[in-house]
């Protein structure tokens, strides 16, 4: 008998194992941490949420999209129901700020969906290999770019845009080594495969699509790498790009009109090893904000540019509060950051959690003003509450956090429990 215990007790603890990698993760729970609550919005294996820029919401607030290896479903805010209205793998480009109608690519051709009723309608294929990145608010033009000299794609398959076919995915798996001899990290992987990427100055073209027609049309050529492309979300011809490589060697952050006019550099670096990035509009479309760091590394800030006047604003943050992405919920008085592991640009030895901020404005003293103060760039500071401990997460996959229209929830993607889900957290602490 106590050989048969024994037995047991050595085959439980395989058991176990086994037992938690089969196991789903929770649907709903408590975060110990930091009291609040978690939804798991997925229910397939590998399902993801957008880009942290990309609109993934309907107007009305009530659907949100996401992608899975089946297809895209959506999730109803309202009823919890997840429904797939396309099948297979796509690429994503955006939910439609006019429509109720999500846009993607799909061998080469963009199609658009209605959410409700699942009715699908070609808007174009693309005579080239390019990649689709942004719709404008009005919903007639996509936006994409393209290495100039691609070949045209093969009959019946789809070209990978210039993100994919420039850099190819071995850097992720590579196993390189630094001076000393050393093999290089993920961050840092990345950071000698962007810089490789920048040197070959391959020629590339900003470029529109109209949806009705089809026509394509030539924003901007340039050597220059061009990446992270984003059409307001209310201006329909004011496009946002960034010139794409390490972010201290490249002028990063500029805007452009769709005739091509207007191309503006919207921050300009003032010491060595500053740098500015991951940049994003405000859901009113006044307000350009991105990271700021100055330098590189060792003060964080998340600035603002206001398109109008070119005011700007300046919000100071902790380096264990700096985050991949930053956000900012609709009515512009929250902003989310979804944090980082020690290896990332901040060094953070405690930053793997989402945080929620709430700005603060430096107020003058006493009063008293100085006089060009509204000439000078404000600044304040972040108050930051934890929302979600992320220690499990492995930052390879970036969470992407992104507010509800609402503001109730922030829906990010994670693989705290293996393989990767879409969550949301709620704003408001469980009572």
């Amino acid at each position: 008998m106590n050989r048969k215990i024994l037995a047991l007790l050595l085959i439980l603890p395989a058991f176990v194992i086994i037992h938690g990698q089969t196991q789903e993760p929770p649907l709903d729970w408590i975060d110990p941490d930091t009291g609040h609550r978690i939804i798991r919005i997925s229910r397939e294996a590998g399902s993801e949420s957008l880009y942290f820029h990309q609109n993934a919401y309907t107007t009305e607030g009530d659907k949100l999209i996401m992608t899975s290896p089946t297809g895209i479903y959506t999730f109803n805010f309202k009823t919890r129901e997840i429904e797939k209205v396309v099948d297979g793998r796509v690429g994503v480009i955006v939910v439609g700020r006019k429509s109720r109608q999500v846009y993607y690519t799909k061998e080469g051709t963009i199609y658009a969906t209605n959410l409700d009723t699942r009715a699908t309608k070609e808007i174009v294929k693309l005579p080239f290999r390019g990649g689709i990145a942004s719709l404008n608010a009005d919903e007639t033009l996509l936006l994409g770019s393209r290495n100039s000299n691609a070949e045209p794609p093969p009959t019946g398959t789809g070209g990978a845009g210039p993100r994919q076919s420039a850099i190819g995915q071995d850097w992720q798996t590579a196993k390189m080594l630094g001076p000393d001899g050393k093999p290089l990290t993920y961050a840092e992987r990345k950071e000698v495969m962007m810089n490789n990427r920048l040197n070959q100055r391959i020629p590339m073209e900003m470029y529109t699509v109209n949806t009705r027609t089809g026509e394509v049309k030539t924003v901007l050529k340039s050597t220059d790498w061009l990446n992270h492309l984003q059409f307001s979300p209310t201006d329909p011809d004011l496009i946002m790009f960034c010139h794409e490589g390490p972010w201290h060697r490249v002028d990063r952050l500029w805007t452009i009109r769709t005739d091509g006019s207007g191309l503006t550099k919207i921050h300009t670096r003032t010491m060595n090893m500053e740098i500015a990035g991951h940049e994003f509009f405000s859901n009113d479309g006044k307000m350009i904000w991105y990271d700021l760091q100055t330098p590189r590394g060792e003060d964080f800030w998340v600035a603002g540019y206001e398109i109008a006047t070119g005011k700007r604003i300046q919000y100071h943050l902790q380096r264990d509060e700096w985050s991949v992405h930053f956000n900012v919920s609709r009515d512009g008085s929250l902003f989310s950051g979804d944090g980082g592991d020690s290896e990332m640009v901040a060094h953070a030895k405690d930053g793997k959690w989402l945080y929620l901020f709430r700005p603060e404005l430096i107020p003058d003293v006493a009063g008293i003003k100085n006089p060009n103060s509204d000439d000078l760039i404000k600044t304040g500071f972040f108050r930051s509450e934890r929302l979600v401990n992320m220690s499990k997460h492995n930052y390879e996959l970036e969470p992407n956090m992104s507010f509800t229209p609402d503001g109730k929830w922030l829906v990010f993607r994670s693989n705290m429990f293996g393989p990767t889900h879409v969550f949301a957290v709620e704003v408001e602490k469980t009572k």
